[in-house]
């Protein structure tokens, strides 16, 4: 088993804490548990090339963009007016 074998254990890890956050109550919360969800995908990428797993790839690019989406979504807006 060498170290790339391992990542799956973090990415595991890293999209279970990010599940979590996403489902706190604060706003800046949720935004931050997004940013961990694309800190798992990168991880899970980077497993799925080392390991050939194609599908979980194009799942985690798809998941990526969805991230990013909602991190914007959850952005702090300016207050009306300004």
């Amino acid at each position: 088993m060498d170290f790339l074998d391992l990542i799956q254990w973090p990415a595991m890890a890293t999209t279970l804490l990010a599940a979590w956050m996403v489902g706190l109550e604060s706003k800046m919360d949720r935004r931050w548990g997004f940013a961990v969800f694309v800190a798992s995908n990168v991880l899970w990428i980077v497993w799925g090339l080392h390991d050939g797993a194609y599908a979980l790839i194009a799942l985690q690019v798809g998941l990526f963009a969805l991230n990013v989406h909602n991190i914007r979504r959850n952005a702090p807006r300016p207050a009306p007016g300004r």
